[in-house]
């Protein structure tokens, strides 16, 4: 495969596949998904929203297609589809992740389309398409009991998929009005082990106690915030997107801590995400840097600024 011509954009992979059978995986525990159970979760979350039996039953009509195409997407990017990957996105409702939020008008018929791609949740963010998100998933190798980290919590659904697979799910969003709103999506799903919170993901979230396993980025950042590496515990995982605001040539870095806790980096496939904001503008290398196989080092912030970010 040749991973160096392919794209993925903030919120996923562009190109597609064939399709190929799902395999009869199980996730975390979930209860059953109706029209009801639906509306009830909407309505909990402060998102009210009506269908008609014929409008829930068409977006569930759709998924078994996506599943298909989700699946054979992996196998022809990383040879394999994880079936605790293919699990999780089986057991998370998509179409309760659509959402335009300052428009307060839920988007669900949008869920499980053919050509996947991008949504607008409002304020400059998005809901990843599902391919690009299946991607990302899978190469951070999420296993029972782990703990991961998202910086950007965007819809709430890439947090969502690691919370069905790992012991618990944390995540931080920048844009306050987005992070207030998605934070209260996950209790009416019974995702009590997914812990959200806004602020500015470059302090990454140190009050949590032995770091993380996986921190996935989903923005792109000029350079590795110092501080999520300190969080990643030995043989854990970050993926990130490095590389210039608004720029083509931004590349997926897989990084990894040995026991010795140096850190390794693995060049991925090419992307093109909105740029991570925050401290990381304030705080560039003295020197410009380009992307390369390295942590570039950062100037620590000013005092009041190495503040980690409050709930």
């Amino acid at each position: 495969m040749a991973r160096q011509s392919s794209t993925i954009t903030r919120r996923g992979v562009i190109s597609a596949a064939a399709a190929a059978s799902i395999l009869p995986v199980t996730a975390r525990a979930a209860s059953a998904w109706t029209k009801a159970a639906y509306e009830t979760a909407m309505r909990e979350s402060g998102r009210p929203v009506s269908l008609t039996d014929a409008q829930f039953d068409a977006i569930q009509k759709r998924k078994p297609a996506a599943m298909r195409l989700i699946e054979s997407y992996l196998k022809e990017r990383l040879g394999s589809a994880d079936p605790a990957v293919l699990a999780a996105f089986q057991a998370v409702p998509r179409e309760y992740y659509h959402y335009e939020y300052p428009e307060h008008r839920a988007t669900p018929g949008d869920a499980y389309e053919d050509n996947p791609k991008p949504w607008a949740l409002g304020w400059g963010s998005a809901l990843s398409d599902y391919l690009g998100q299946a991607y990302m998933t899978q190469i951070c190798k999420p296993a029972p009991g782990e703990v991961t980290l998202e910086i950007g919590t965007g819809s709430g659904f890439q947090s969502s998929l690691l919370s069905r697979i790992v012991a618990k799910s944390y995540s931080i969003e920048i844009i306050e009005p987005l992070g207030k709103a998605v934070g209260k999506i996950f209790a009416p799903l019974g995702y009590d082990n997914v812990h959200s919170r806004v602020g500015d993901g470059y302090y990454g979230w140190p009050e949590v106690q032995g770091g993380f396993d996986i921190i996935i980025v989903t923005c792109a950042a000029t350079f590795a915030p110092p501080d999520l590496f300190k969080q990643l515990k030995p043989g854990g995982r970050m993926i990130i997107p490095i590389g210039q605001p608004f720029k083509r040539g931004q590349v997926l870095y897989v990084y990894t801590k040995d026991a010795e806790g140096k850190i390794h980096s693995k060049r991925d496939i090419g992307v093109f995400f909105i740029p991570m904001t925050g401290a990381i503008q304030k705080n560039q290398p003295v020197r410009p840097e380009t992307v390369s196989d390295h942590v570039p080092a950062a100037p620590k912030p000013p005092a009041e600024e190495a503040k980690p970010p409050s709930e």
